[in-house]
């Protein structure tokens, strides 16, 4: 996985690299198993393993720490795209180094548009691993592709807000660490369009604040983090509460999905680069009618074409990230909607095939590969589905 020679870094973005690229090969991948399997447990299902908190420990130590953010990392989003694909080779991978989302997207919105109040609150606890966050949006009831459909409540009353409606996948909200939430939901709707719809900090304490069950992912319940569906129930905040303003959820949402959606591409990268490596393993190590799998068309065919769709997906998501660091998030609107058309395809592809050559270990627990594929499916969802972008990206190409 080495670091791409058409994209400028700093040297300091090489060391970082270096420094990842050996933590997780020494420290995260050796420990996967074990973080993963403690919460295998009925009565250890929703806590945390003490020793995914240990790596955390050590990383942060080591200044391997909220990478993803610029203003604190100095790092430029082609920079941390490198890192982020190395910590994506591991579900727990990003976790270890306060990387992981939702947390990111949610102290980006604080350090871009929160208050001072409200950054001393939670973005500085968020900063230091203390707690976790979760970014309520998407909802049962209505179609959430379109992001206009957003019907959660939200009124002024008096000195409060009082939010009343339902989220669903929301992830993180299930973690015993979530203790705030980014509310997205409606405060007029007579507003124009995309100025009908506000974010509110809401404390996952608060009353009314309901987890009425967590979802699956094709029966995997990713605990302890997990992805919820929650009620809101008269829920009162504080008016100071509202993030930037009302009506500029939009606004917001844009700002935090645009890297956003760099750092989920090219962490999905990073999980297709290691099915690749155990594709090529397997294919090697097993022999059927008398040959090993490798000497077989169908699997150098599988091969191939995955190496050359992996490089494709980096190379055009490498090419968004500069552009955002070029010109911003709107600049480079053009670029992150392919790259979420297709890397999440992309890793699904790789997967797959890896899955294939394994035979039945490939669905089964005895590797990676199932919940990695069943986490890049999801993603052809998460941040719009891929029809949202194709349809977006036509538009451009009209224009």
């Amino acid at each position: 996985m080495a670091m791409s020679p058409l994209f400028p870094r700093s040297e300091r973005a090489i060391l970082l690299h270096a420094q990842i690229q050996e933590f997780m090969h020494t420290q995260v991948l050796p420990a996967e198993a074990e973080i993963i399997g403690f919460n295998a447990p009925i009565a250890q299902r929703w806590q945390i393993s003490p020793k995914l908190e240990a790596l955390k420990s050590q990383a942060k130590a080591l200044g391997l720490w909220n990478l993803f953010l610029p203003a604190v990392s100095k790092l430029s989003n082609v920079e941390y795209a490198e890192l982020a694909e190395l910590m994506g080779q591991s579900e727990i991978g990003s976790e270890v180094f306060n990387c992981s989302a939702p947390d990111t997207g949610n102290m980006e919105v604080l350090h871009l548009f929160g208050s001072e109040a409200q950054k001393q609150r939670w973005l500085t606890p968020l900063l230091a691993g203390e707690i976790r966050s979760a970014f309520g949006m998407t909802e049962p009831d209505v179609a959430s592709s379109d992001a206009t459909n957003i019907r959660c409540d939200i009124r002024q009353d008096g000195s409060d807000w009082v939010i009343n409606g339902k989220k669903w996948w929301t992830s993180g909200a299930m973690d015993p660490r979530c203790e705030i939430l980014i509310v997205m939901g409606q405060t007029s709707a007579d507003a124009p369009v995309h100025q009908r719809q506000s974010m509110l900090l809401v404390p996952m304490q608060t009353a009314g604040v309901t987890i009425k069950r967590a979802l699956s992912v094709f029966g995997y319940d990713d605990a302890p983090h997990g992805h919820a569906e929650l009620h809101f129930d008269n829920v009162r905040v504080p008016l100071d509460s509202l993030i930037l303003g009302a009506g500029r959820g939009f606004e917001i949402a844009q700002a935090r999905l645009g890297p956003g959606r760099i750092h989920h591409c090219m962490r999905l990268i990073g999980l297709a680069e290691r099915a690749l490596a155990l594709m090529v393993q397997r294919a090697k190590s097993r022999v059927v009618f008398g040959r090993p799998i490798a000497e077989h068309g169908m699997a150098q065919h599988a091969i191939a074409l995955s190496r050359v769709e992996i490089d494709q997906a980096r190379l055009l998501t490498l090419h968004a990230a500069a552009q955002i660091d070029q010109g911003g998030a709107k600049f480079a609107k053009r670029a992150i909607a392919m790259i979420k058309i297709v890397a999440p395809s992309m890793a699904c592809k790789v997967i797959d095939r890896a899955i294939q050559i394994h035979g039945g270990a490939g669905v089964s627990q005895d590797t990676f590969l199932a919940h990695a594929y069943a986490a890049a499916r999801s993603l052809r969802l998460a941040d719009g589905p891929d029809e949202v972008h194709l349809a977006s990206l036509a538009k451009m190409e009209c224009r």
